[in-house]
């Protein structure tokens, strides 16, 4: 006897279920998003919208589109075109769109046109963690990751290369200049002086854009040098005062080579400096993970201990992490209104000025300096690390902060950025980590109230 199976017909025809709510379960992230969205202050969003004049076409509604895109970045599918794609074929953004199907035009224009709105919807979702208890501020860790730009590396040329290739442009410019002035004498004498004579060669135009694109590119690096510069001269100066200091408590001098103030109008970049041509605020840095060279920025979390609740973000240009430390915390106080009462990062974050700082009195810090570093706060800071509880409270910072990176790009795919510069780059990072702390608020199973 043939064994029974469950009934198959490809052909079958049938209704979907009358009502939305039905297509998916009660408890699914759809449901959150839409509650969550609708509970929000979106004016930021709406306001855009306002005018006196109501000709036109009716777009797509604004609130459908923020859920749409919150949606997106939550389960790992922030392409434009996807969200298209799924639109027709996934059920729960058929459901969040209400079988609406913006075109990925349409998606990437809202998302460009309100990014900053957008990212500015992560204080209103950490102000609902800390309302569900899942911000205690107790022990926050801190740390940076690589995200890629939206930039390829073989697209960035060092300073060195930028002059060398500077003069060959000029002076291969300066012969097709020449060239193209014999060609027209020849054609004035030739067939008389009627012609315009302003045409530039193919040629001609190819390279003076590259020698301009250069030239532009070696004055935002020349820029770059004298700022750096200008802010070194404080962090020099006070080297040179605790030197004089020394000596004058020494009684002569000291052993060693007097610490240099660089003068701004007189600095230079490097030959290595490089500058990308498609990502300009982009930088070469290395993927802590595959030691790899990538064209990146330094994406930066601080995460609540409790339930890693990320309670600030920032994105950097620069490679180490010393000077986030300050800005980081100072975040968390103007997001909750208190700082933590501990934070722990690695080495990378040692800076004695930002450690030192009135502004951070009162937070316990647990960051080791490293090996070469021999000053007495260092001394102290590896004692602090020594002793049992320093050391069971740094021994928690991988646990805390590392596993939410790993959530961020493991499981939701997030390692390019859709941006380029600086500001957008940093209001999508929010906007990532907005959807993170929105993805614990729904698996603590808190239920927003929509408005």
């Amino acid at each position: 006897m043939a064994r029974e199976f469950l009934p198959y017909d490809p052909d079958q025809q049938f209704l979907l279920p009358p009502s939305m709510r039905e297509w998916v379960p009660e408890d699914h992230l759809v449901w959150f998003v839409s509650d969550l969205v609708d509970s929000l202050d979106l004016s930021g969003v709406l306001s855009a919208y306002e005018k006196s004049d109501l000709r036109g076409r009716p777009g797509y509604n604004p609130v459908m589109m923020t859920k749409l895109l919150v949606y997106a970045y939550a389960v790992g599918k922030p392409s434009s075109r996807g969200i298209e794609r799924a639109c027709f074929e996934d059920i729960p953004f058929r459901v969040l769109s209400a079988d609406n199907h913006p075109d990925h035009t349409s998606i990437a224009d809202f998302r460009k046109a309100h990014l900053a709105a957008l990212s500015g919807l992560f204080v209103a979702v950490l102000a609902l963690c800390r309302q569900a208890g899942l911000v205690k501020l107790g022990h926050v860790s801190l740390d940076g990751t690589k995200v890629k730009a939206d930039a390829s590396k073989h697209k960035a040329m060092s300073y060195g290369r930028m002059c060398a290739a500077e003069a060959d442009l000029e002076a291969e410019v300066a012969r097709l200049l020449a060239e193209a002035e014999s060609v027209d004498a020849e054609e004035d004498a030739h067939y008389g002086p009627g012609r315009r004579g302003d045409e530039l060669p193919v040629e001609l135009a190819t390279r003076t854009s590259r020698l301009e694109r250069i030239r532009e590119a070696k004055a935002a690096l020349e820029a770059r040098a004298c700022e750096k510069a200008s802010a070194e001269v404080e962090e020099a100066e006070k080297r040179v005062a605790e030197r004089e200091r020394k000596e004058a408590a020494h009684g002569g001098r000291l052993p060693g080579r007097r610490p240099s103030v660089p003068d701004p109008d007189k600095a230079q970049p490097r030959d290595r400096d490089q500058r990308n041509f498609t990502d300009p605020d982009s930088r070469i840095m290395v993927d802590g993970a595959t030691g790899s060279f990538v064209q990146a920025y330094n994406a930066h979390a601080a995460v609540d201990e409790d339930s890693q609740i990320i309670v600030s973000a920032s994105v950097t240009q620069q490679a180490n992490d010393k000077l986030t430390l300050l800005p980081l915390l100072e975040q968390i106080e103007g997001h909750l209104g208190a700082l933590p009462k501990h934070a722990s990062a690695d080495s990378g974050f040692y800076n004695e000025s930002v450690l030192t700082d009135a502004k951070l009195s009162g937070v316990e810090c647990y960051v080791p300096p490293e090996k070469r570093i021999r000053t007495p706060l260092a001394n102290t800071m590896r004692e602090t690390l020594a002793s049992e509880t320093g050391a069971a409270i740094y021994r928690k910072r991988k646990a805390i902060v590392e596993p939410v990176f790993g959530q961020i790009k493991e499981a939701r795919g997030f390692r390019r950025f859709s941006f380029r510069g600086l500001t957008a780059v940093s209001q999508e990072w929010d906007l990532i980590c907005l959807t993170h702390n929105l993805l614990k608020l729904h698996r603590a199973g808190v239920r927003p109230i929509p408005a």
